[in-house]
């Protein structure tokens, strides 16, 4: 299939996923949602945005071409307007390039490579645009991110090739989408209660109280007495397992420094996790969580808060 296609704008269905930050998508969406509004009016494409309450949101973008890369020129001129506002009131003389990251299932990412990096300087030089493609896909998914920067038009220009190379290659196997967690706050426990640290303040978290009571009751390993004078349950009564799958690239923050993040999780939860070890050609590892239905679920949540602050760029190692 050749650019033809796209250019011409028949009839084929597209879906872009964009990957924003909350400020980004504040822009897109205008007071009381006018901006969003008329994109959809004037473009005739499907746009969807992702929960709030997240440093980062996926903007989806589906219909026929025409109607997506109308809707895309919209979006990145809006993305340039603000560049250009901001410039207002600057001191910089340079004026910024328009960046955006478009999330694509890695099972493409081979195709739009190329042998060599062949494909990929082919679209640098013409369109160009500077496009990387993330070495490592996004957490809990299987997708992975690519950046993209230069002028609208180039963008523009460079989205239209990716999508053809998108189209001649479709993705192999499931896709797992990324959905952007809520940040991650750390979470303390102190007195039998639990907080997430928000700046300077620490706010009570009543589920995560709960689920770290009683995760505490049936733990080895007694951290902090609780003060809820609990009388204990059948601990083997309901013991059960649940297998989670984190990406070797990201395993490391998860397991820490000689172990010590991982051991920390085990404490906190009172959960035994085992990570299998690593499997030849598969770029997984297994997970195995066992304990109550409270340490699990405690584990789980104290492993996806490891690997959103990862994912967010704050991870302490």
């Amino acid at each position: 299939m050749d650019s033809g296609v796209i250019e011409s704008g028949l009839n084929v269905t597209l879906t872009i996923r964009l990957l924003m930050h909350g400020k980004e998508v504040g822009s897109i969406i205008g007071k009381k949602g006018e901006s969003v509004k008329k994109m959809r009016e004037e473009s005739g494409a499907r746009i969807n945005i992702s929960e709030g309450n997240c440093p980062e949101r996926i903007i989806t973008l589906a219909g026929p071409t025409t109607a997506i890369f109308k809707a895309f020129s919209m979006i990145i001129e809006k993305l340039e307007e603000d560049i250009s506002s901001s410039m207002t009131n600057s001191t910089a003389t340079s004026k910024p390039p328009v960046t955006l990251r478009i999330v694509v299932p890695a099972s493409q990412c081979g195709s739009l490579i190329g042998k060599g990096g062949c494909k990929i300087k082919e679209i640098r030089e013409s369109t160009g645009a500077q496009v990387q493609v993330a070495g490592d896909m996004l957490p809990n998914s299987t997708e992975r991110a690519i950046t993209i920067a230069g002028t609208p038009q180039s963008i523009i220009e460079c989205v239209k090739q990716i999508c053809v190379v998108m189209l001649e290659s479709p993705p192999k196997g499931v896709t797992i989408p990324y959905r952007p967690k809520p940040s991650g706050s750390p979470v303390i426990f102190a007195g039998g209660q639990a907080y997430a640290v928000q700046g300077q303040h620490a706010i009570p978290q009543p589920d995560l109280t709960k689920l770290h009571q009683l995760a505490m009751q049936q733990s080895p390993f007694p951290i902090a007495p609780s003060n809820q004078g609990f009388t204990g349950i059948d601990a083997s009564a309901q013991t059960s397992s649940h297998e989670i799958t984190i990406s070797n690239d990201l395993i490391g923050c998860v397991i820490g420094r000689q172990g010590a993040k991982i051991n920390e999780i085990r404490q906190m939860s009172g959960a035994q996790i085992k990570i299998a070890n690593p499997v030849d050609g598969s770029s997984d590892r297994q997970v195995t969580i066992t304990g109550s239905p409270a340490s699990i679920s405690l584990a789980e949540y104290l492993i996806n808060a490891r690997l959103s602050t990862e994912a967010t760029g704050l991870a302490a190692n």
